[in-house]
């Protein structure tokens, strides 16, 4: 009896000692496998790696490629490439930024960035000179205050406020607008 005893108790031993497992399930979280990536590459570019924060930035858009968190995804990127000097990839990421939310001024200034390190704020005046699309007026309007007629860009951008004071971006809109003019004007 006690033989049997002994048995079983070592045999039960063995068995929840032993490596066998049951096989984890392993669910993707896209959304929180993407802010993972994002994260990783803002480490990335603080140890000044810019190729594998480009791959992790990459990677994070991928995962979760048309939500309003893919704009800064979007954004980081295109920070990434304007700072290794790239402005015309750096283009496509903050033109995609803004598609995904248009909302935040940050984006709209990176972009006029690309625009000047690339020699086309002219085009792109003319571009957006006829367009009534809000996001194009913002764009017209930085571009003209970044060409150095600062009156049509903050009369652009004041009238645009005016028209939409509800949306989100004009309270960073009207601050702009008053530090270009205490600045400028």
């Amino acid at each position: 009896m006690i033989k049997k005893v002994f048995i079983v108790l070592l045999l039960c031993i063995t068995v929840c000692c032993s490596g066998y497992r049951k096989p984890h399930k392993y669910t993707i979280e896209a959304e929180r496998d993407a802010y993972f990536h994002n994260n990783v590459g803002l480490n990335y570019l603080k140890d000044r790696v810019y190729y594998a924060a480009i791959q992790e930035f990459k990677i994070a858009i991928s995962l979760s490629p048309s939500t309003q968190a893919t704009a800064i995804f979007q954004n980081n990127l295109g920070e990434t490439y304007l700072f290794i000097g790239y402005p015309d990839q750096a283009q496509t990421c903050f033109e995609d930024a803004i598609k995904l939310y248009g909302l935040n001024l940050k984006y709209y200034m990176n972009l006029i960035k690309c625009y000047k390190e690339q020699n086309i704020i002219e085009s792109k005046i003319k571009e957006f000179q006829g367009s009534n699309d809000i996001y194009d007026r913002i764009k017209l309007g930085l571009l003209y205050i970044e060409n150095g007629q600062y009156r049509l860009g903050v009369n652009t951008l004041d009238e645009l406020t005016m028209e939409e004071p509800d949306l989100i971006i004009t309270s960073a809109l009207r601050q702009y607008i008053a530090k270009v003019v205490k600045e400028n004007l």
